[in-house]
Parts: structure tokens; C-alpha cells; sequence
């Protein structure tokens, strides 16, 4: 590295550190939210230049002499050599669903710091090197996924669990990803048109690139992009129509129907039609308004009115409950660690790689960009007042239903906010009302419409707001119906066991059977969400931060499994440093939810308090029948819980066992990798 190279490093350096070190100790008067924007970016930039160089050529070793899956097994099919940046398009694409934009929104009740130095620094040493060693891992073994990496190189028991925890992952993943659509599209038509909308577009982008125009997905994407802003502007004239209005206001539970039929539809349907051109559409509007979002903050340099610190550190949060160790670490998943990107990174992604030294930039660059995405969301929910936040976040069976009892509530926290406030800021946006809209996606929206209104017109505030639920829902809806494909192709894989036919993914009476199976999975904790007067993400969301990240406790099992057997035992802090972290901090959220006494934390503790108010009858007799269902989901998230952590339990037993034989000479080194062949591509 020349001289000018190093004082150009030295400078990022000192200037990413004193940003962060100013946003870590600043008291008082309130900073500005661009301070978050110059410390999260030099972070990257720097992780990205050293630490990712040191993990690809000193760690793994990357080669571009080697020949990659794509060019050794190519079909035209799976295994395609592609540009690395339609590769890197495919892989952020897939990764980003709603977890950093969510975690981050629900994380803020603690305020803004926990959460960010989490993001930051749990995205560059955690989840980018997950993301990295998994796609290395996989490209290096044909693409292999990672339950049958988990079984050639731990043992056949943890590969079982492994395929046990992907598919519980997903239930849940996409349950909660569901139940954030219908909190923020319920009573909604401007929205929900917005979004019902972007099915027959994707349909006809899949039209269009299959039949008219073979191939241009750059012209389907802007057609697509150009018809989804007219159903966004659209969603404004159908809201104020008496007459069409009530065709697009539904219930909860009406959505949570909607959502199921979808997700079915999505997964028989050809992947041509819908879910290929859907990823396409995602892609170009997920990247256009990432870049959009940070020039907006860079115009408008908002004030974080957030607090660092706010007075639910001590476990009493509203939406959800619990201290920031381990909640925050477990609320905040996709934007720092995330379990399901280990999927992708040994999904479709190692079919794609024409070289291993792109594995760098896919795996470890896109989580970085995803972690910035997260910075961004956590940005859009503190600059908004306190009490706006709490309002619109907060479940009404803790605030109150009525908007007089839940402002007092509020203000009497120490973050005031009148009725006519919320009722302003609704009329503004195009809502009827944002009291208890929980799930993050509606003040993630609100505050993105406050930041591009300020930097591109205020007069349009509705239509950035339900840009921003669109955009949103873009994220969301990428997951729900790709996750659910991808458990239908599990579910066929473990069902083919039994009997052969099930397992052919060509073989339709096999695709309905194990469809229908996954979506009655994950409807049934969607519509569990749905009718929980607590406003479902209480429980569900740290379901889903559970269940993740013991998810990414496993990938990271494998991969400090495999630098052992790879002679790199000397680096293997790199994944079990952030392994032994999560573990711990997984655990202890398991273990809370399961048995903390605290009604508001401990799912038994709160069914226990159910049953004592149906005994001694202060529980309406009309009520009954729902109390006692929350009792009986209670006692399953409990149970979930409990299977979810004695299966990692059972992964990291089997590799702590493994790790001991290996070093102790006991156990002979298989390193289960495809053999070398000379690549023949020129980058």
C-alpha cells in the first residue's frame, strides 16, 4: 500500500472511529442523525477493505484458479456462471427481507445506541463473516446446503437438526414477515391497493420477459417501476372514494387470509410467472431507494429525537418486553446476524459464482450493505418525537384502545403527544389513524415520509409514506412467498424418504400436498399474531429473533467446524468468537421467555396469569374461548422455544465433540470438498 493509500485510510479510520465515539458518548442535547451516516459507513468501508481482505486471502485462502460449481456442473438451469453483479443483485435481494427494517424500528424503544453499535458492529464481525464463510463453504462443496454440510462435516444427527432448524426457521419467518404486512395494511386501502397492486405487475413482467421481450429484465424492471408509482399515487384517489374505498379496507384477519391464499398461489404457480420477476422488481426499488434514503438524510440532516437511552432499558418495554441483554441482539437480527442468510449463502447463490474471489464481495459486501440499510431504518424511527413513536408502536392491550387513553399513557412515560398530534400526522400520511399499527413498518414509513418529504417536497408526505409501505412490502412479501417455495422444496426433500414420488418437485399432487403443509405452518402462527390483543409482535417477534439466530449458531458450528478441518485452527476465533455470543445470548432470551415469572416476558408466566383470571372469573364469559387460545399458544411458544434451543444444544454438543477428537488426533480429518479442477473462465 502506497503513502497516499495510507493516509486516506488513516483518515476514514480516525474519522469513522471519532464519529462512532461521539454517537457512543454524546448526552444531552440531541446529535444529528448524520453522525450515525459518516460512523456506520467508514465502519464498513474499513471491515470491508482489511477485514474481509484478511478473511479471504490469509483465512480462506480464496482462488480464482479453482473452478466453481457454476462452471464445473453447469446446466443452464442451477449452476450458471454469472456477472458477479448481477450475482451480488440476486444475493442482497434475497438476504433482505423485513429484519433490517423491522428489528431495528422495535429495537428503538431501548433508544438509538444499543441498537446501532450492535448494527455496526455486529454487522462486520458477526453476520457479514457468517455470510462469507457459509457461500465460501458451499461453493468449495458443489453448493451444497447448509443441513448437508452440517451432516459431512459434524455428524448425520446435526445435519438432521440442522434440516430440523432451517424448516422451523422459515415457519416462523415468514409468520412474522406476514403479520407486519396485515398490522400495516389493516383498515388501510390506499396501502393495500398499493400493494395488491404489485402482484398482477409482477405478472406481467413475467409475461413480458417469457413471451415479449425474452430476457430484458432491465425494461420489465423499469415498466414495472413505473406502473407500481402509479399504484402508489393511485392508492391516494381509491382512499378518498366513497364508492371504491371499501373494497380495499379489510380486518386483520381478513389480510391474514389473503396472505395464506397468496403464499400457496406463489408457491405452485410456475417460478417464471411470479416469484422470478417479483425478485427482479424487489431488487431495482429495494437498491433506488436505499440510495435515495441516504441522500435524504444527507439533505435533510435530521436530529435524532430519540433518547440513547430510554427508560425501557429495565425490561418494561411496551412492545416488547425484556432488557436490552439479550433482547436487543435478538430483536436487531437480519441488520447484524442473521441465521436465515446462511440459507442463501448455501441456496441458489454458490450456483452463480464464476469465480471464488467474488465471494468476497457477495457474501461479506451485500451484509454490509444490508447492515447500512438497517442504520438507515434505525435513523427513520428516532427522528421521530418519542411519543409519536411509542403511539404508533405501541399494542393497544398496553396503551389503551381509545386515542385519549393511550396519549395519556404515553405522556405520563415522559414522552408527551396529544390526540390531535397523531390525528395530524394521519391526515398528513393519508391514514385514518397510526394509534397501535405494531410491527415497525408503519413508523419506519412514517419517518421515511418525514426525511424524503423534508428533502424532496413536503406537500407529498402521503404519497412518501405509502411509497415507504410499498417499499416495504416489497422486502416482505420477497420472503414470504420465496421462503415458503424453498420450505415446500424441503418438505418434498424429507417427505421423498417416505415415499418417492413426494420428493419430485415436478410431480404437482406432491407440490399441493407439501405447499399446503408450509403455509397451514406459518398461517397458524400468523393468525396466532393476528388475534393477540398484545398486537402479536410481543411474542412472535422474539420467536423469530430466537429461532434465527440459534439458526446462525449452527451455521457458525459448521463453519468453525470446517476451518478445523481445513488446518485453521489458529483463526478460528473469526466464527467463534460471534458463535460464542450469540449463544449466550440466545440461550438467555430462550430461557426467559420460557420461564421468567414477569407475565409480559415469560410465555408460561403469562399463560399462568390467563388461567388464574379465567378461574377466578374476571375474564368476560364472551372472551373466554379467546383467553383460553392465548393460553394455548402461550404454552406452544414455550414449547417451540424449548425444541428450537435443545436442538442447537444437540449441534453444539456434536461439534464440541468433534472440535476435541479432531485436535486430539482421535478423529481422522475428512475435509468433504469437491475435487480441484483448473478454471477455465476468465473473470
Amino acid at each position: 500500500m502506497n503513502f497516499a493509500k495510507k493516509i486516506f485510510w488513516f483518515l476514514v479510520t480516525a474519522l469513522g472511529a471519532g464519529a462512532l465515539g461521539f454517537v457512543a458518548i454524546a448526552r444531552g442535547e440531541p446529535i444529528n442523525a448524520v453522525w450515525l451516516v459518516v460512523a456506520s459507513a467508514c465502519i464498513y468501508a474499513i471491515g470491508y477493505r482489511f477485514y474481509s481482505r484478511f478473511l479471504a486471502y490469509r483465512v480462506l485462502q480464496l482462488d480464482d484458479g479453482r473452478a466453481t460449481p457454476a462452471e464445473r456442473l453447469e446446466d443452464g438451469r442451477d449452476f450458471v456462471p454469472t456477472n458477479k453483479w448481477v450475482v451480488f443483485g440476486h444475493h442482497f435481494s434475497a438476504i433482505a427481507g423485513p429484519g433490517p427494517l423491522v428489528g431495528p424500528i422495535l429495537a428503538a424503544q431501548f433508544g438509538y445506541l444499543p441498537g446501532t453499535l450492535w448494527i455496526i458492529i455486529g454487522g462486520v464481525l458477526g453476520g457479514a463473516v457468517q455470510d462469507f464463510v457459509v457461500l465460501f463453504s458451499s461453493v468449495r462443496r458443489d453448493g451444497k446446503s447448509l443441513g448437508q454440510m452440517a451432516k459431512e462435516e459434524i455428524s448425520g444427527l446435526a445435519g438432521f437438526a440442522a434440516l430440523f432448524g432451517v424448516l422451523s426457521i422459515l415457519t416462523i419467518v415468514i409468520a412474522v414477515t406476514g403479520l407486519v404486512v396485515v398490522n400495516a395494511l389493516k383498515a388501510s386501502p390506499w396501502g393495500f391497493f398499493t400493494i395488491a397492486m404489485t402482484v398482477p405487475i409482477a405478472i406481467l413482467m413475467g409475461i413480458y420477459m417469457r413471451f415479449l421481450r425474452v430476457g430484458r429484465a432491465i425494461e420489465a424492471s423499469l415498466l414495472g417501476f413505473v406502473l407500481v408509482m402509479a399504484s402508489v399515487v393511485g392508492g391516494r384517489y381509491i382512499s378518498e372514494s366513497h364508492l371504491l374505498a371499501p373494497y380495499f379496507t379489510y380486518s386483520a384477519i381478513g389480510l391474514a387470509w389473503m396472505l395464506v391464499l397468496y403464499g400457496f398461489t406463489a408457491s405452485v404457480i410456475p417460478v417464471w410467472l411470479l416469484l422470478a420477476p417479483r425478485g427482479v422488481l424487489s431488487t431495482f426499488v429495494k437498491l433506488g431507494t436505499i440510495l435515495l434514503l441516504a441522500g435524504g438524510i444527507l439533505a435533510v440532516r435530521p436530529t435524532m429525537l430519540m433518547p440513547p437511552l430510554t427508560r425501557f432499558i429495565d425490561g418494561t418495554g411496551p412492545i416488547f418486553a425484556g432488557k436490552i441483554f439479550p433482547f436487543c441482539f435478538i430483536t436487531i437480527a437480519c441488520g447484524a446476524l442473521s441465521g436465515f442468510h446462511s440459507l442463501i449463502s448455501s441456496g441458489t447463490t454458490p450456483k452463480m459464482l464464476s469465480k471464488e474471489g467474488q465471494a468476497r464481495m457477495v457474501g461479506y459486501g451485500s451484509m454490509l450493505v444490508e447492515s447500512f440499510v438497517a442504520v438507515m431504518a434505525m435513523i427513520a424511527a428516532c427522528v421521530l418525537k418519542p411519543g409519536i413513536y411509542f403511539s404508533v408502536n405501541s399494542p393497544a392491550g398496553i396503551v389503551g384502545r381509545l386515542p385519549e387513553q393511550a396519549v395519556a399513557t404515553i405522556s405520563g412515560w415522559g414522552f408527551p403527544v396529544t390526540a390531535q398530534d397523531m390525528s395530524d400526522l394521519a391526515t398528513k400520511v393519508g391514514e385514518v389513524t397510526l394509534f397501535n399499527r405494531t410491527g415497525g413498518a408503519p413508523s419506519l414509513a412514517v419517518g421515511m415520509a418525514h426525511i424524503f418529504s423534508g428533502s424532496l417536497g413536503g406537500a407529498a408526505m402521503g404519497i412518501w409514506y405509502h411509497f415507504a409501505i410499498m417499499f416495504e412490502a416489497l422486502f416482505i412479501l420477497t420472503i414470504l412467498d420465496a421462503g415458503t417455495r424453498v420450505g415446500r422444496f424441503l418438505l418434498q426433500d424429507l417427505m421423498g424418504h417416505f415415499w418417492k414420488p413426494l420428493g419430485k418437485t415436478s410431480w404437482y399432487p406432491g407440490i399441493i400436498l407439501s405447499s399446503a403443509i408450509m403455509v397451514t405452518a406459518w398461517g397458524y402462527f400468523l393468525f396466532q399474531g393476528v388475534m393477540d390483543p398484545l398486537g402479536g409482535i410481543n411474542s412472535l417477534w422474539p420467536l423469530f429473533g430466537i429461532s434465527n439466530q440459534l439458526l446462525a449458531a449452527i451455521a457458525l458450528c459448521v463453519c468453525t467446524t470446517i476451518l478445523i478441518k481445513m488446518g485453521k485452527s489458529r483463526y478460528i476465533l473469526v466464527t467463534l468468537a460471534p458463535l460464542v455470543w450469540l449463544v449466550s445470548a440466545t440461550m438467555t432470551a430462550s430461557a426467559e421467555k420460557i420461564w421468567a415469572p414477569d407475565p409480559a416476558l415469560g410465555f408460561l408466566a403469562h399463560a399462568r396469569y390467563l388461567a388464574e383470571q379465567i378461574a377466578a372469573g374476571t375474564i368476560a364469559a364472551d372472551k373466554i374461548a379467546d383467553t383460553q387460545r392465548l393460553i394455548f399458544n402461550d404454552r406452544l411458544d414455550a414449547m417451540v422455544t424449548l425444541v428450537f434451543a435443545t436442538v442447537v444444544l444437540v449441534i453444539l454438543v456434536e461439534s464440541g465433540r468433534n472440535w476435541w477428537l479432531y485436535s486430539s488426533g482421535r478423529k481422522r480429518v475428512v475435509l468433504s470438498e469437491s475435487p480441484v479442477e483448473l478454471s477455465r473462465l476468465i473473470a
